[in-house]
C-alpha cells in the first residue's frame, strides 16, 4: 500500500516531540509527510518546512486543514505535537474536515476543551488516535496479555511510579529551557504539572495493563519549587472497582531519576513487575513459584509482543519503538477504515478518545482532591 499521506501541526525547529513524531511515522513506511503548520510564527513554519523538505507549509492550522481536505492529494491524516493548549483547536478542524487525527498527550489543556473535543470526534467519520507511547512496548502489550488470560488471577494492588528529576530547580525561569516553561505555565499546560505532564502517563499505563477502572481517588498535589505555579510532585491513592487498591507517584523534582516510569500488579496467584528504562524485561512471579524473567523474544514470550518487535532479542527496543508501534497501529486502522473494514487489533490497542478523556478526568480530580485536603473524589 501506498504511504499515508502525513501532515503535522506543531514540530518545528527546536521542538522535541515533533522529531520523535517523525521519526516513529517513518519507521515502519507507513507515511508520507508532505504538509505541515510547524509554528504560529509564519516565518519559523516557513523555514522549519523547508529544513525538512516538507512539500506544503502553513502559517496556521486553520489554512491547512481547509486546503489540504480541499485538494484531491491533500493529507490523510495529521499528527498534532504542540504544547497541550494547542491540542484542541487543531484537532476539531481537522475531524471536521473529514481528516483523520494522531495527538499527542495529554489530550487538551482544560476538561472543557477536552470535552469539545469529544464532541468533534463522536460527530466525525474520520479515526483519532492519542500517543501514549508506552502501550506500544513489547512487554507492556505482554503484561497486559498476562492479566486477562488470568495469570495474575484476582488483582489485588496496583503500583505505578514516574519520576523525574529535570524541574528540581526552577529552570523554568532560566529563559532557555522552552520545555519547562510551557510545562509550569497553566496557561498552556493546563492544571496539572507532574500530574498532568508524567502522571496521565502514569495512570494510562496502569490502566492499560490491569484493565481495572478507578472509582476513587485521594491526591496530595506539591509545588516545591518556590514560586512555581503548578506542581512538581503528587502522591495519588486509588481504589479500583472490585476491590483493588492502588498507588501513584509521580515527581520531577526527585534528584537521580531521569525517566523512571515503573509498574507494579499484584493478584491472589501471582505478580508482574516492568520499568520503562529495561523496557525489554518483564519480571512474572506465579505465587509460590521463583520469579521468572520474560524478554521480547524469550521462550516464555507471546506472540502478542511479537507482533510489536522488529530486531532480534538482545537488540534494545525503546522509546521510540513504542512510538512507532502506535503510528503502525493508527496506520492499520486508517486503511481498514478507509476500506470499509473492521478495525485489525493493533489498531484497537492505540489509545483513542476515551483514554485520553479518563485522563483528563483523572488531572480535574487530582487537582480537586488536593485542593480539598486529599479528599476522596470520583475522577
Amino acid at each position: 500500500m501506498k504511504p499515508i499521506r502525513l501532515g503535522m501541526v506543531g514540530g518545528g525547529q527546536g521542538a522535541f516531540i515533533g522529531e520523535v513524531h517523525r521519526f516513529a511515522s517513518r519507521l515502519d513506511g507507513h507515511y508520507d509527510l508532505v504538509a505541515g503548520a510547524l509554528s504560529a510564527s509564519p516565518e519559523k513554519a516557513k523555514v522549519s518546512a523547508e529544513a525538512l523538505n516538507i512539500a506544503r507549509a502553513y502559517s496556521s492550522y486553520d489554512e491547512m486543514a481547509q486546503a489540504e481536505a480541499a485538494r484531491p492529494d491533500g493529507i490523510e491524516a495529521v499528527a498534532i505535537v504542540t504544547p497541550n493548549h494547542v491540542h484542541a483547536g487543531p484537532a476539531i478542524a481537522f475531524l471536521d474536515a473529514g481528516i483523520h487525527v494522531i495527538c499527542d498527550k495529554p489530550l487538551t489543556a482544560t476538561l472543557d476543551e477536552a470535552k469539545a473535543l469529544e464532541a468533534a470526534v463522536e460527530r466525525s467519520k474520520a479515526l483519532f488516535f492519542l500517543t501514549h507511547n508506552y502501550t506500544g512496548y513489547p512487554m507492556v502489550r505482554q503484561a497486559r496479555e498476562l492479566v486477562e488470560t488470568g495469570a495474575l488471577g484476582k488483582l489485588r494492588l496496583v503500583q505505578v511510579e514516574y519520576v523525574q528529576d529535570w524541574l528540581t530547580d526552577p529552570v523554568e525561569r532560566s529563559g532557555d529551557n522552552k520545555q519547562a516553561e510551557w510545562r509550569t505555565d497553566p496557561a498552556r499546560s493546563g492544571a496539572g504539572g507532574s500530574v498532568g505532564d508524567i502522571g496521565t502517563h502514569a495512570y494510562n499505563l496502569a490502566g492499560f495493563v490491569s484493565g481495572l477502572n478507578v472509582e476513587r481517588l485521594a491526591a496530595d498535589l506539591d509545588a516545591f519549587v518556590d514560586g512555581r505555579a503548578l506542581d512538581d510532585n503528587a502522591h495519588v491513592l486509588l481504589r479500583y472497582e472490585g476491590g483493588a487498591k492502588g498507588m501513584l507517584w509521580c515527581s520531577q523534582v526527585a534528584p537521580g531519576n531521569e525517566n523512571g516510569l515503573k509498574l507494579r500488579v499484584f493478584g491472589d496467584k501471582g505478580g508482574l513487575v516492568w520499568a520503562q528504562e529495561d523496557p525489554n524485561r518483564l519480571w512474572f512471579t506465579p505465587h509460590g513459584e521463583a520469579t521468572r524473567l520474560i524478554t521480547r523474544r524469550g521462550a516464555a514470550a507471546s506472540a502478542v509482543a511479537d507482533a510489536v518487535s522488529r530486531i532480534p532479542g538482545g537488540h534494545p527496543e525503546g522509546y521510540l519503538e513504542g512510538f512507532a508501534n502506535l503510528y503502525t497501529g493508527a496506520a492499520l486502522g486508517i486503511r481498514a477504515h478507509q476500506a470499509g473494514e473492521p478495525l485489525p487489533d493493533l489498531a484497537q490497542l492505540v489509545p483513542g478518545i476515551e483514554a485520553g478523556m479518563a485522563g483528563m478526568r483523572f488531572v480535574a480530580a487530582c487537582v480537586d482532591s488536593s485542593r480539598r485536603d486529599a479528599a476522596w473524589v470520583t475522577p
